[in-house]
């Protein structure tokens, strides 16, 4: 995903689909997803968030066909939820290196002023697990992180789209000395992103 399309929503992960994954030889980090600093995120918790958007969208349609076509035009939930989790971890140290701190109240507020433009909270959470990946569950915990990220650029005297506010990320990534499992990628920490990484023993596998 390009960097000036991501700060309306900056850490959604798309609905998708991920391919098996299987490898042999051993990980750095047995069981661990990525590592952040002195935070593992381990496959488990992955696999557990990547369940609640899939959970949330096979509620959301009428039927299996439906769900099926949802989940046919996406293939890389996984990874695309891993770079958001990892990128929280990021923006977070970020807005901590910077000063910058999110109340309670301002999210609630936040909240508020979107489900009155929805049209209701059931409206909202469906616009973000339609249009963003975000569980409803996990509505407010996006919020928290956007209004942080804006609060973020505001303290450098920018915006989301631009070169400083990204600076700061990188710089963050750097401090927190980011591995991810070779089987989800790496992370680019110029870029603060995960991009994919060709190692030859993982091989990607279609699902049944």
């Amino acid at each position: 995903m390009h960097r000036r399309r991501r700060p309306a929503l900056l850490l959604a992960a798309a609905i998708a689909a991920a391919p098996l994954l299987t490898a042999c030889g051993s990980d750095a980090h047995p069981g661990a997803a990525a590592v952040v600093g002195d935070q593992r995120i381990t496959v488990a918790q992955l696999e557990s968030r990547v369940g609640e958007v899939r959970a949330a969208q096979r509620a959301a349609v009428p039927g299996t066909e439906q769900y099926q076509q949802v989940v046919a035009r996406t293939g890389t939930l996984t990874r695309d939820t891993l770079h958001g989790m990892v990128l929280d971890r990021v923006l977070h140290r970020a807005a901590s290196d910077a000063g910058v701190r999110v109340t309670r109240k301002e999210v609630q507020q936040t909240r508020a002023g979107l489900e009155q433009q929805a049209g209701g909270a059931k409206e909202l959470e469906n616009v973000w697990l339609q249009q963003y990946g975000v569980a409803p569950g996990r509505v407010e915990e996006n919020l928290r992180l956007q209004i942080e990220a804006q609060k973020l650029a505001q303290s450098l005297g920018t915006d989301t789209s631009r070169p400083e506010f990204w600076k700061a990320l990188s710089d963050a990534s750097g401090k927190l000395h980011i591995d991810l499992n070779p089987r989800y990628g790496r992370w680019d920490v110029q870029k603060s992103g995960r991009v994919d990484a060709k190692v030859p023993w993982v091989k990607e596998v279609s699902a049944a």
